[in-house]
């Protein structure tokens, strides 16, 4: 049996750019895909802390230190630049994996930096 976990999660940063002409997809500074172990391509589920929408799309990396988080395509119609979101990558386990699995939880600041790294472990 597998169950889906969360893996990592960019919480609390704010969109930077949204860009209606793009294919599709969300922009995430590359320092903090390398910190939460994200990977580009991904796919995340993207949620807006200011009014709820949530969609999933996939992750295209942004220049390193940018602080970037760009929402492109039809979802830039539901997120507007300043807006406080999470971002939450998942992985497939087996119940065995499951044991030694820390999933990764960045809160990031106003800047979109790390403010503070979090692993969650069972006792939480």
């Amino acid at each position: 049996m597998f169950v889906q976990l969360m893996k990592a999660k960019l919480h609390g940063g704010k969109v930077t750019e949204a860009n209606i002409d793009y294919t599709g997809s969300i922009g995430i500074d590359s320092d903090l895909l390398r910190q939460s172990g994200m990977l580009p391509y991904e796919r995340v589920q993207v949620l807006n802390l200011e009014r709820g929408q949530r969609l999933e799309t996939y992750i295209i990396p942004e220049k390193a230190g940018s602080g970037k988080l760009v929402i492109n395509g039809a979802a830039a119609h539901h997120f507007r630049i300043g807006e406080r979101i999470l971002v939450i990558a998942y992985v497939l386990l087996s119940l065995e994996e499951v044991k030694a699995f820390t999933p990764i939880v960045l809160i990031l600041n106003e800047n979109n930096q790390i403010k503070e790294l979090l692993k969650k472990g069972k006792e939480d």
